[in-house]
C-alpha cells in the first residue's frame, strides 16, 4: 500500500513518545501490504474495526491512540484521516473525519 503521509505519523510519535516504535511497526507492515478487500486487513489486524466510507480504524499501544485510515483498495493506497489519543477519537465522526479540513492537524 502507498500510506499517505508519513510526515504525520512522525509528528504524532514526537508529541507520544510510547507510541513511535508501534506506528513505525504499523507503517512497515501497511507499506508492505496487499489488501485487496476490508477481510484481507481484518486478518492481518483482528482488532481493526470497518467503518463505512472506505474507513478502517487501527488501536495503537493497546488501544492507547487510535488511527483512521481511508483505504483505496483497488489502487493500493491509505490515506491517514486522523491519528490521536483514544479521548479525543470519540469526539469525533470517524466515518467523515479528516485533520487536513477539520483544521486540527496536531495543534498541541
Amino acid at each position: 500500500m502507498r500510506v499517505i503521509a508519513r510526515s504525520r505519523l512522525e509528528l504524532f510519535w514526537k508529541k507520544y513518545q510510547d507510541s513511535e516504535q508501534q506506528l513505525k511497526s504499523w507503517y512497515h507492515e501497511a507499506k508492505r501490504a496487499t489488501w485487496q478487500t476490508p477481510q484481507h486487513i481484518k486478518a492481518q489486524y483482528r482488532s481493526a474495526s470497518i467503518l463505512k466510507g472506505r474507513r478502517v480504524v487501527f488501536n495503537i499501544c493497546g488501544n492507547k491512540y487510535r488511527l483512521v485510515c481511508e483505504v483505496l483498495f483497488g489502487q493500493g493506497i491509505l490515506f491517514i484521516k486522523f491519528i490521536e489519543t483514544h479521548k479525543q477519537y470519540d469526539a469525533i465522526n470517524a466515518e467523515t473525519y479528516d485533520e487536513q479540513t477539520e483544521g486540527n492537524k496536531d495543534s498541541g
